[in-house]
């Protein structure tokens, strides 16, 4: 056997990357119209971020409150998660919110604060309370 390395040409063609539809359905992350928000809170009732959304541009969200640390983002993976099934069922955006007010219990690590339902700007307004709060 030689010392000489065969060549593979495969190793030495150019890679071609095409970008291939699908993955689950998701609502926009983005919305500069009026949105609807909750407040989720842990079981001590400290806030751990807020979901918004708007339907005219079938959007939704989750925002994790900054100072809520680690803890508030492990916890919020379940608020994502809601979206996401919420979507995949054809459910809108604000629809999706009601479920959640409807559902919610307090018993769990996370819930959504009672009365807490409320109305902002867009959802950039919502990323600001997250980050100041």
């Amino acid at each position: 056997m030689s010392n000489e390395q065969r060549s593979n040409p495969r190793l030495n063609e150019d890679l071609l990357f095409n970008e291939a539809p699908g993955g689950p359905p998701r609502y926009s992350s983005r919305s500069n119209k009026p949105v609807q928000y909750l407040t989720v809170a842990d079981r001590d009732g400290e806030a751990i971020g807020y979901v918004w959304a708007n339907d005219e541009d079938d959007a939704a969200g989750w925002l994790v409150r900054e100072a809520g640390g680690d803890e508030a983002f492990n916890k919020g993976a379940r608020w994502a998660r809601r979206l996401h099934d919420a979507k995949a069922r054809g459910i809108a955006p604000t629809a999706a919110l009601t479920e959640m007010i409807k559902e919610s219990d307090p018993s769990k690590s996370s819930h959504v604060v009672p009365g807490s339902l409320a109305e902002a700007p867009n959802a950039d307004a919502v990323r600001s309370l997250a980050a100041a709060s």
